[in-house]
């Protein structure tokens, strides 16, 4: 599905270069669930982002679908990340003013869906995800968890094939961290490809593929993950 092939990413400023990424070689497939593991600074986040089209990469190449993105437009990426790509993030960032049903109906208006369609989607995708008798309610009037059910929600409800997840469970406690692993695993199992930033061994388990990155480099596949 994906594949970085000599892939770097560098940050310039005026008095200093500094490489987040350095010649990264990495291929998904599709159905794949893949943990990203390593100290903080390593880059994990860089090359998620990179990965998810919000970053260009400095070097090397992107394959998307067979497709080279590396070099290609913003608008261009954008319009592969709304038609492929769901965002999962630590902070849930839902919208205070809008309530479940709304923020989840909210990634459908890029799309070019109906509103009964789009009423539709949020309806099947918030019960899908357990959340459903929460429709109604406001963020403020749900617990962490409930919160990233939600997130989880609107990341899918657009039918993207491929996931993307940084550090998912990090504002939840143990019993609401396992629930949304367990989603994610669920979702996987349905054929999402899904790729996690994790800084936690046990939630990594969860995944089919761990990846160890150091000093922007990926570690052998043997090693233990770098926490």
């Amino acid at each position: 599905m994906l594949k970085l092939q000599n892939l770097s990413k560098r940050f310039e400023t005026d008095e200093v270069e500094t490489t987040a990424l350095n010649s990264i070689n990495l291929t998904i497939n599709s159905g794949e669930f893949v943990a990203i593991m390593g100290p903080s600074g390593c880059g994990k986040s860089t090359l998620l982002n990179t990965i998810g089209m919000l970053d260009s990469p400095s070097d090397g190449h992107y394959f998307f679908k067979d497709e080279d993105i590396a070099n290609y437009s913003e608008s261009s990426l954008a319009n592969i990340r709304k038609q492929h790509i769901g965002f999962i993030f630590q902070s849930f960032n839902l919208i205070d003013e809008l309530n479940v049903e709304e923020n989840v109906e909210l990634a459908l208006l890029y799309h070019n869906i109906n509103k009964a369609e789009r009423k539709k989607r949020v309806a099947e995708v918030l019960k899908k995800v357990g959340i459903d008798h929460r429709a109604k309610h406001m963020p403020s009037q749900l617990s962490g968890g409930q919160q990233q059910r939600v997130a989880v929600a609107r990341a899918v409800v657009g039918k993207q094939s491929v996931i993307l997840a940084d550090e998912p469970t990090g504002n939840l406690d143990t019993e609401h961290g396992r629930e949304v692993m367990e989603m994610l695993q669920q979702l996987n199992k349905e054929g999402t490809t899904i790729i996690m930033v994790t800084h936690s061994p046990s939630h990594a388990e969860y995944a089919s593929r761990i990846v160890n990155l150091l000093d922007g480099q990926i570690q052998p596949q043997e090693l233990k993950a770098v926490v």
